[in-house]
């Protein structure tokens, strides 16, 4: 049952739970994932690391929730963007808007920058939750076209163009078609 309290005004187990994941995104952000730890949230917040584990779990607990947080923004951004569109231009869309998200969070940037081909965990790629997001994406159930939008999305993301119209052009004239071309009716 949430516990009101008077002085926050608010459900002081979600205020406690907003800091510390605010906290722990920015030591992440900072520090990478190998610095993380339940101790350093406390640190940072002046609190007992028993309070961090009480509130929010421990490590493996924070990081997936940052994680889901993470996702849950792009995905929003991404929804909103290609509510409308189908075929390619929803494909050209998805990326472009996935792409800008990517990059525009600190979060993001620790996250995708700890996915390398060479270390593919599958943790991303292999992931039945970012396959079926990448199947909404498309517009359509086709777990090959998924795979491949999610590796021409993260091809892009490592390797961008520097100039931002000249990275549209790329996605519309060839990285969206790839995708769709070969979509099964």
């Amino acid at each position: 049952m949430p516990q009101h309290d008077w002085v926050l005004g608010a459900d002081r187990n979600a205020e406690a739970l907003a800091r510390i994941l605010s906290a722990s995104s920015d030591l992440v952000s900072r520090r990478g994932f190998e610095a993380f730890t339940v101790e350093a949230v406390a640190a940072e917040l002046h609190c007992s690391p028993a309070t961090v584990y009480r509130r929010a779990g421990g490590k493996a607990a924070i990081l997936e929730r940052l994680v889901s947080l993470f996702a849950a923004r792009i995905v929003g951004s991404i929804r909103e963007a290609i509510a409308d569109l189908e075929g390619t231009e929803r494909v050209v869309a998805a990326i472009v808007v996935a792409l800008d998200c990517m990059r525009a969070e600190s979060l993001g940037k620790v996250i995708m920058g700890d996915i390398r081909p060479d270390r593919d965990s599958g943790a991303v790629t292999a992931s039945p939750l970012v396959a079926k997001f990448a199947d909404e994406m498309i517009g359509r159930h086709d777990p090959l076209a998924a795979q491949w939008l999610i590796r021409v999305t993260f091809a892009l993301w490592y390797w961008p163009l520097k100039d931002k119209q000249s990275e549209y052009e790329l996605v519309k004239r060839f990285a969206g078609p790839s995708v769709t071309l070969g979509l099964s009716e």
